[in-house]
C-alpha cells in the first residue's frame, strides 16, 4: 500500500444526476482504499450537504452493487454557496465558514466533486479559498472544457438516439412532420451527436441560430418530394435568428415569457410556415436516468480510479479529464464559467452537413 498524507476525503455530487456518477464514485472508493488506505465521507445533496455536514461514512456501502446503478447514490442538488451567499438562519454562518466546519468535523483532508459546468466552478472557487479540492467531469452534455469526454453523454446519446428512431415510425405513419427535442440549454453536442446517428433531416443547435424560412423550404421539399415526412432533432436550447441578435439579458427575459419549451415553438413557426402537420416530442429526462451503458461505465471507472492518484498526489485544484485517450489534470480556473461549444469545424458538424443535413442556416 502506497504511502500519501491524504488520509480522509470527501465526496458529493452535484447538478443534474448522469449515468455514470455511481460507477465514479465506486471506482474512487475502492481505489483509494485498495491502494492508499483512503477513508471516504459521503456528502448528501451536493454543496447542500457540504454546507450543512449532512454526512455519513461510505464504508458500509456495497460498492459492487453500484457500478451499473443510474443516478447517484449521494442524492444532488444545485445549491451554489458562492451565489447570492446570506448566513444560515439556525448557525448564522455564511455557507463557506459552514464548509469548514464540515471538513473540521469530518476531519477531511480532500474534497471530490463530481459535476458538470457548474459544480466544477464552485469547485474552482473552493480551491481559490484554500480547500483541497479535486472535480470529475459528469454531464450528458459534454461541454465541459479541458475534457474531450464527459460521462454520461455516450448513454443519452443512444437514448436520444432510440427516442428520435421510434417517433420516426410515427411521422411515417402519419405523414407528419415531428420536431423531438433534445436536452442541451447551451450547447448542442447531444443533439447534434443523437440527430446524425439516428438520420435526422434537419437539426437545430444553440449553436446555428435558424431561419425558420429556410428550414421550413428544406423540410417541405423533403416531404412533398417523395419522403413523405419528416423528423427533426432540435435542441432545447436551439435559437433563432432574432434572438442571436439579442444581449444576454433580454434573451433570458425573452426565454422565461415563453409559455412552451423550443421544440414547441419550432412546430408552430414550421406548421405556419408549410402548412404541413408538425408535432413535437419531448425526450425529457429520460436521457439522463436510467442505468449507464458499458461505454460510460468503463468512462466514469477509469476517471474515478485515477481521482485517486490525484488525491495522493497532492494534484488539488484540477479537473480529472481525458485528452487524447489518456487521463491528465486542466486546472479547475480553466474550466470555471466556461462551455466547450460546437465550431463550424468540427469533424462530426461537418459530417452531417455533408449528408445533406439540414442545421436551419
Amino acid at each position: 500500500m502506497k504511502r500519501t498524507e491524504v488520509k480522509t476525503v470527501g465526496i458529493l455530487t452535484s447538478g443534474g444526476d448522469a449515468p455514470g456518477l455511481n460507477a465514479a464514485i465506486r471506482a474512487l472508493c475502492v481505489a483509494g482504499k485498495n491502494k492508499y488506505g483512503m477513508k471516504f465521507i459521503g456528502i448528501r445533496n451536493g454543496y447542500r450537504g457540504l454546507i450543512d455536514n449532512d454526512t455519513f461514512k461510505m464504508d458500509k456501502l456495497d460498492f459492487d452493487s453500484l457500478v451499473t446503478a443510474g443516478g447517484t447514490c449521494l442524492g444532488t442538488s444545485r445549491v451554489k454557496p458562492f451565489k447570492n451567499p446570506v448566513p444560515d438562519p439556525k448557525t448564522g454562518l455564511l455557507p463557506v465558514e459552514g464548509i469548514k466546519e464540515t471538513f473540521k468535523k469530518n476531519k477531511l483532508d480532500a474534497l471530490v466533486c463530481l459535476g458538470g459546468n457548474g459544480t466544477n466552478t464552485t469547485a474552482s472557487l473552493l480551491a481559490e479559498a484554500g480547500f483541497n479540492v479535486i472535480g470529475l467531469p459528469k454531464t450528458i452534455d459534454n461541454d465541459i472544457v479541458g475534457t474531450e469526454e464527459s460521462f454520461g453523454f455516450q448513454t443519452a446519446i443512444q437514448v436520444a438516439t432510440e427516442g428520435i428512431e421510434a417517433i420516426r415510425t410515427t411521422a411515417r405513419s402519419h405523414h407528419r412532420v415531428m420536431v423531438v427535442e433534445i436536452m442541451g440549454h447551451k450547447v448542442g453536442w447531444l443533439g447534434l451527436y443523437a440527430g446524425l446517428a439516428a438520420n435526422a433531416d434537419a437539426i437545430l443547435l444553440p449553436e446555428i441560430p435558424y431561419d425558420i424560412r429556410k428550414l421550413g423550404k428544406f423540410i417541405k421539399a423533403k416531404v412533398e418530394g417523395g419522403q413523405g415526412y419528416a423528423v427533426i432533432a432540435c435542441s432545447e436550447g436551439a435559437i433563432n435568428l432574432d434572438e442571436a441578435k439579442l444581449g444576454k439579458k433580454e434573451f433570458k427575459k425573452a426565454r422565461e415569457s415563453m409559455t412552451q419549451s423550443v421544440g414547441f415553438r419550432v412546430a408552430k413557426e414550421l406548421e405556419a410556415e408549410t402548412g404541413i402537420e408538425t408535432r413535437t416530442s419531448v425526450l425529457g429526462y429520460t436521457q439522463r436516468g436510467g442505468n449507464p451503458k458499458p461505454y460510460d461505465i468503463v468512462l466514469a471507472t477509469t476517471i474515478g480510479a485515477a481521482a485517486a492518484d490525484f488525491l495522493a498526489e497532492g494534484q488539488f485544484g484540477k479537473l480529472v479529464a481525458i485528452n487524447d485517450g489518456k487521463i491528465s489534470g486542466v486546472p479547475l480556473s480553466t474550466v470555471a464559467g466556461v462551455v466547450k461549444a460546437i465550431t463550424e469545424e468540427d469533424p462530426v458538424l461537418q459530417t452531417a452537413r455533408a449528408l445533406g443535413i439540414c442545421f436551419g442556416d
